[in-house]
């Protein structure tokens, strides 16, 4: 069965908002469905596992080790999507002495 945003968002405690935005740069993968975005669970789980690092992989899975890897995963997920300075405007000084 397909996720929606509602779902895949509170599953991952990511806003509805970054889903849309990731779905529209084709930065996680997703199916467009009559114009409705859905997800597919599998795809989403090697998704995640993409981001995982070697020492995360070798680590012991136990119920509290592996809550804490997921984090990290998506913690690397988003730093990976997120431009730096996104939204982000500069105001010069007043004194003009950059």
């Amino acid at each position: 069965m397909l996720l929606t945003i509602k779902d895949l968002s509170s599953q991952l405690n990511i806003k509805p908002s970054t889903l849309y935005l990731w779905a529209a740069q084709g930065k996680i993968p997703c199916q467009k469905i009559h114009g409705l975005i859905r997800f597919d669970p599998e795809g989403i789980a090697v998704w995640l596992r993409s981001f995982e690092t070697p020492h995360t992989v070798s680590l012991p899975t136990a119920a509290r080790q592996t809550a804490l890897d997921v984090d990290r995963v998506i913690e690397a997920a988003k730093r990976q999507v997120y431009t730096p300075g996104h939204g982000e405007t500069t105001t010069p000084s007043p004194t003009r002495k950059e």
